[in-house]
């Protein structure tokens, strides 16, 4: 099945995204958090993909990182929560907010999301409390730098600390600097804010 899309965006709506790929538009329903993730309009993006597929009905979701289509599959498991409701729930609450929420109880934070009541809020805590957090580590890392995450995630290095140190080393790597030399910049640089150099 489908594990992903890349194309060119054509569209960005409140809760789904036009990808054009291979001469096919295609229209994924996405959490609105996840869609301003995206580059912007005409520029090329990669999509994760979840395909519903009922007697009466096909939709494709789509999602701007392994993880965030993990945290869908996983608030689905939740009693009274549909892909619409998911959907609506991530589009109002950030990954890191959501994971925090829940492992520290925040029943208020959770309330205040759209989609969610008292109720959903306190199933999701049962359901979820430290799934999440869990589900993120064991996911390959996203982004340009996946395959320098993981070779530091081999050497012993935390997969989130690892994407985190390649984003800040990316940041501090001049744009000129490309291809093979900046790579091994990255990785260094990476390893140096890992060791606290």
């Amino acid at each position: 099945m489908f594990n992903s899309l890349r194309g060119i965006i054509t569209e960005k709506r409140t809760d789904s995204l036009f990808l054009d790929s291979g001469g096919v538009e295609w229209d994924l329903a996405m959490p609105a958090t996840d869609i301003d993730a995206l580059p912007p309009q005409g520029e090329e993006g990669r999509v994760f993909t979840w395909l519903y597929h009922k007697e009466d009905q096909m939709k494709l979701y789509g999602f701007a990182s392994p993880q965030r289509r993990a945290t869908f599959m996983e608030l689905l498991k939740v009693e009274g929560i549909g892909p619409r409701g998911a959907l609506k729930i991530m589009g109002g609450i950030g990954q890191e907010e959501l994971e925090r929420a829940l492992e520290t109880e925040d029943l208020g934070r959770l309330e205040v999301v759209p989609g969610l009541g008292k109720k959903t809020a306190q199933k999701m805590i049962l359901a979820l409390k430290g799934r999440l957090a869990r589900v993120s580590q064991t996911l390959p890392a996203a982004g340009p730098y996946a395959e320098l995450a993981e070779a530091l995630a081999a050497m012993g290095y935390d997969k989130r600390a690892a994407a985190e140190a390649l984003s800040k080393a990316d940041a501090a790597i001049a744009p000129a600097v490309k291809g093979p030399d900046r790579e091994k910049q990255l990785f260094k640089r990476a390893i140096m804010y890992l060791s606290g150099v």
